[in-house]
């Protein structure tokens, strides 16, 4: 799993967020911090806040590009 730069605490912030811009995501842990291109899973908010939503998104370059697709 993948996370997002910023601390969304919603999958409707993160959805408000790529419609504006492109969003930064990395791995944690010993498979990080880039995550490679192609559909990945993203969840939120960050630890240790337990997570509340998941995503599944494309990356392109390290980021979600504005205007993707966020299921």
């Amino acid at each position: 799993m993948a996370y997002t730069k910023f601390n969304y605490k919603t999958i409707k912030a993160l959805r408000e967020a790529v419609k504006l811009c492109d969003v930064p995501v990395f791995q944690p842990g010993p498979f990080g911090p880039d995550v490679k291109d192609g559909k990945t899973s993203i969840e939120g908010p960050h630890y240790p806040e337990p997570h509340k939503w998941y995503a599944q998104v494309s990356i392109r370059g390290g980021v979600i590009p504005k205007g993707s697709r966020v299921i």
